[in-house]
């Protein structure tokens, strides 16, 4: 029993650390100044709920939700960057996994994502 339950906590671990690198490879952490220069010819696209994105996010973003994403993806093109952000930066590391085996590969994300964010912004739709 003890040794099935430590192969689950040691295949979940392993699971994580795999994703954690994966990420890395497939996505491109920039600093908010570096995002600025580069996300007005990109598609800007925030990954948060739309409770979320209704309260405030980066002017000029659409709100795909990292839990439509998959349902969504003719409307990201794949000849372009993309520009993800979320609440902290944990979503757009798993939106870009999903968007990387569909076939894209400019993708950066916001570091520290919209928590962190200075620059403008707009409340609601």
């Amino acid at each position: 029993m003890i040794y099935v339950l430590l192969g689950i906590i040691i295949a979940l671990f392993g699971y994580g650390l795999y994703n954690f690198f994966y990420q890395k490879k497939v996505l491109t952490a920039l600093t908010q100044e570096e995002f600025i220069k580069g996300y007005r010819k990109a598609q800007l696209i925030d990954v948060r709920e739309p409770n979320e994105f209704e309260s405030g996010h980066i002017l000029g973003a659409r709100n795909i939700p990292l839990s439509q994403l998959k349902m969504r993806l003719k409307e990201i093109r794949a000849d372009k960057p993309v520009y993800l952000y979320d609440q902290t930066g944990s979503r757009s590391g798993r939106a870009a996994i999903i968007l990387h085996k569909k076939g894209y590969n400019q993708l950066f994300y916001l570091k520290g994502g919209f928590k962190k964010w200075t620059g403008k912004i707009k409340v609601g739709k």
